[in-house]
């Protein structure tokens, strides 16, 4: 028996990799900065005797024509409809196809239009079932656990099935799962649930030890849940003697310890989500919590731990106007960000912003390969579409600017200087050549 587990293409998020990242972060002929960890897992649930690959469409072409029994397809909301195109072209030869991943949960009797066989949320536990039906001729329509799933004694993900030269890095690790945070704009609360779960920290270090180098990104969330626990991580991280970078919350910098053990442990730096300068959009957002008139303190107080700080902003929320977006835009520009990126507004499916924009029938784009933070897919209040296309534009090219760059970076030689020097010189080159000349289909209803 053969199965075939496909990661579809995402043009947005997958190619364009700036040249000196390529050659500063892994091999040049690297196509995406990292694989699918989701399908290296459910490799590892394969039971020993069927034969299981993985195909990376935003690396490696699909081939339709391979003779295999069973096709997985896992998909983002961005991926959807190229998911949906590549299950009925394997269902129109007779093939099974599975689909899921966080738009299939999220929207199952649309995936179920295109496929066999749809599960939905974390597959493990369901994955051996699924497949034992299938041999059986029992293959059922849905799949999904009452329960989520505890992360103790998770398998080791089949990173053998990738060739390493075709991302950045293929060392991603997960050790928690879940976040007790209601942010209006997220979907990682509907897939993983409203509570932390956390991996025995034995297991994550076991998992370290057989990565190939000492380069390592964790893909929690936010590495800080629980801060003892994060404490106890870190701790154990130090003897490995690895570097490591991973996503957090800012509320890390306001504490001295935690951020002494992840310079000691090796932390190269942090993918944090500000999300805006204004109180009352982080408020509409559900994300008050951040302070935005602490922010410049705790992005130098980070950087002072030789920590690179990579700051999130969402813009468009329905308290956004054009001044605040640009109030936003010049803070940023005005802080030690080493980088940024500015996302419009994308109401994912699931969450609280999508089915008030719904409500209020605002979606102005149904054309789900658009949802993907680089377009405007429904109709702001206080500012025409045009207006916050231009402004989220600007932001770009404002804080990628040569004189944005200096007066960010200066010249005086800190740790990692010449490195965050290249990659805003590699963004300068990408935002001018690039975002300066896209144009957003916000207007257009799409398919």
């Amino acid at each position: 028996m053969k199965i075939e587990l496909i990661n579809p293409d995402n043009p947005f998020n997958a190619a364009n990799i700036p040249f000196i990242q390529k050659g500063l972060f892994g091999s040049l002929r690297a196509k995406a900065y990292s694989p699918p960890l989701n399908l290296c897992m459910i490799a590892a649930y394969t039971p020993g005797d069927i034969e299981v690959s993985i195909t990376d469409e935003r690396v490696n072409p699909i081939d339709f024509d391979k003779q295999v029994d069973l096709v997985g397809i896992t998909s983002l909301t961005t991926t959807a409809p190229r998911a949906y195109e590549i299950a009925d072209a394997f269902r129109e030869r007779g093939v099974k196809v599975v689909m899921g991943g966080i738009h299939v949960s999220t929207l199952p009797d649309e995936a179920l239009q295109h496929c066999d066989s749809v599960v939905i949320g974390e597959a493990e536990g369901l994955w051996e079932k699924l497949i034992g039906d299938f041999r059986c001729g029992k293959l059922e329509r849905r799949y999904q656990n009452g329960a989520f799933v505890d992360l103790t004694g998770l398998p080791m993900p089949r990173r053998d099935l990738l060739n390493p030269v075709d991302y950045v890095t293929v060392n991603t690790v997960q050790t928690t799962r879940g976040c007790p945070f209601n942010c209006s704009f997220c979907s990682v609360k509907l897939f993983n649930g409203g509570r932390y779960r956390f991996r025995p920290i034995e297991d994550v270090v076991e998992e370290i030890k057989t990565l190939p180098t000492r380069s390592v990104f964790f893909v929690d969330d936010t590495i800080l849940s629980q801060r003892e626990r994060t404490k106890e991580l870190l701790k154990a991280l130090i003897p490995l003697k690895i570097r490591w970078g991973s996503q957090s919350t800012i509320l890390i910098a306001q504490d001295d310890e935690l951020l002494e053990l992840a310079a000691e442990s090796g932390c190269l730096g942090f993918a944090i989500g500000f999300e805006s300068f204004s109180p009352n959009t982080l408020d509409e957002m559900g994300k008050n919590f951040n302070k935005p008139e602490y922010f410049h303190k705790l992005i130098r107080k980070i950087r002072s731990y030789g920590m690179i700080v990579w700051g999130s902003f969402v813009l468009g929320f329905d308290r956004d106007d054009e001044k605040s977006i640009q109030y936003t835009n010049e803070m940023a520009r005005n802080s030690q960000l080493d980088f940024v990126c500015f996302n419009f507004l994308t109401p994912l499916p699931g969450t609280e912003v999508y089915h008030q924009l719904v409500r209020e029938e605002r979606l102005t784009n149904r054309n789900w390969a658009d949802y993907n933070m680089a377009n405007l897919v429904f109709k702001p209040t206080r500012m025409s579409g045009e207006t916050l296309e231009r402004e989220v534009r600007n932001a770009w090219l404002d804080f990628y600017s040569l004189k944005a760059i200096c007066k960010r970076l200066g010249w005086r030689w800190k740790k990692f200087h010449p490195f965050i020097w290249l990659i805003n010189l590699a963004l300068f080159y990408y935002t001018h050549r690039k975002i300066k000349r896209i144009k957003s289909p916000a207007q257009n209803p799409g398919p």
